[in-house]
């Protein structure tokens, strides 16, 4: 019954064969240490062995982005509230030692103190998949790239008829040209040569087929996700893939928009000393969140309206361009949380362009009452294009035009 009473907190060191775990009592106290295997019969024995102690109020997991995820959803499921633990700083790891047992007491305090404090993605959802896509996409795109890399250098080297026949080609001619080679034999050096160009050549041009194959799942996936996202100005489908791998299946677990700039990366440091204040970029959080915020922006430059005004006006009170960047990524990570925790309704393009039908309005009249070009009116209502803003404008003129031609 004493055990039933208490209240205990565990801790895991996780590995790709074992996990080790330690359960602590209130005041800290190591009730008990052991090892497991990372299986689905050892997640349950390591949570078996851990009610044994007493009542769980949480666990601290170390590594649940990768050898602890299958036991970080093993715990959720189970009503266990999980906590992410970074491995033990160096300095601490010096003092102390390293060993599975210590990591494993670590992680339990660290939870039981509140220093990790960060719950983990869920990785049982929609996004899941497009994190996985993505790494596909990837690679395919590294190895397409080598593979035109390797090609232009081999033209470099190549006999001087050869070399001026695919000098001057642009990369996909070029690639063209070569799988087109019908070589001879391989002992003459020059049919050699066309015999790697024409290997990489199609190699080149199955990977451009699979990484279109993996776009057009990407966009049918994070539009599916978040379609609010998606059609946000500047966010395309690797942009929304990106941002919404970063927030993970369960964004409510960012509690507020500060902490999702600081997961960017965007949100300024301290860095003031005696009677200078000041604060300097922060150069950690999720790198590829932070190139997507950038990304967006570097769009909205060239296209939005309020994103230009917004320079005039800051580079006239004296801001340089890096630091005007810096304020929008502040800014634009505002406004990605919102759509990733929060997203709005997004009027659906076939609603719209039914409704259209029916009230016998053309493409034409619609692009001018929007300013817009009806191929872009076309590509909206057909889902070939998201734009939060337009379908918004779209939805609520069909809504005071269509009731006046009614009556």
């Amino acid at each position: 019954m004493h055990h039933q009473r208490l209240v205990v907190t565990g801790g895991v060191d996780t590995h790709g064969d074992v996990h080790v775990a330690a359960v602590l009592d209130p005041v800290g106290r190591v009730l008990a240490t052991g090892s497991f295997p990372a299986t689905t019969a050892g997640y349950r024995q390591l949570l078996s062995w851990l009610c044994r102690h007493g009542r769980v109020v949480q666990v601290g997991v170390e590594g649940t982005g990768s050898y602890g995820a299958g036991l970080a959803r093993h715990l959720a499921r189970h009503g266990v509230a999980v906590v992410e633990v970074n491995r033990p700083d160096r300095q601490a790891r010096r003092r102390r030692g390293k060993s599975d047992t210590v990591d494993a007491i670590a992680a339990a305090r660290a939870a039981l103190s509140g220093d990790a404090t960060a719950t983990p993605k869920t990785g049982d959802g929609i996004v899941e998949t497009i994190r996985s896509l993505q790494v596909a996409r990837r690679s395919a795109v590294k190895a397409r790239t080598q593979a035109g890399n390797q090609i232009r250098d081999l033209i470099v080297t190549a006999p001087d008829d050869l070399r001026a026949q695919l000098k001057g080609l642009n990369t996909v001619n070029r690639v063209a040209a070569c799988a087109r080679f019908r070589p001879g034999d391989y002992t003459d050096p020059t049919e050699g040569l066309r015999h790697a160009l024409r290997h990489l050549a199609r190699r080149w041009q199955a990977l451009d087929v699979e990484i279109t194959e993996l776009d057009g799942a990407l966009k049918m996936l994070t539009a599916r996700a978040n379609p609010a996202l998606v059609a946000a100005r500047g966010v395309g489908h690797e942009v929304a893939a990106a941002l919404l791998v970063t927030a993970g299946d369960n964004p409510q677990r960012m509690q507020t928009e500060a902490s999702f700039a600081a997961l960017c990366g965007v949100s300024p440091i301290e860095a003031s000393s005696g009677k200078t204040i000041r604060h300097r970029l922060n150069r950690g959080g999720d790198r590829r969140a932070n190139n997507a915020l950038w990304r967006i922006i570097m769009v909205r430059l060239q296209h939005d309206e309020r994103t230009k005004a917004y320079v005039e006006r800051r580079t006239a009170e004296g801001l340089s361009i890096r630091e005007i960047i810096r304020c929008l990524k502040r800014a634009v990570a505002r406004e990605m949380f919102r759509l990733l925790t929060n997203p709005p309704a997004v009027p659906n393009g076939a609603d719209l362009r039914t409704a259209r039908n029916t009230a016998g309005i053309s493409l034409a009249v619609v692009a001018e009452q929007l300013g817009t070009w009806p191929t872009r009116i076309s590509q909206l209502e057909r889902g070939l294009q998201h734009d939060l803003d337009l379908a918004t404008r779209y939805q609520t003129w069909l809504n005071t035009k269509i009731p006046a031609i009614a009556a």
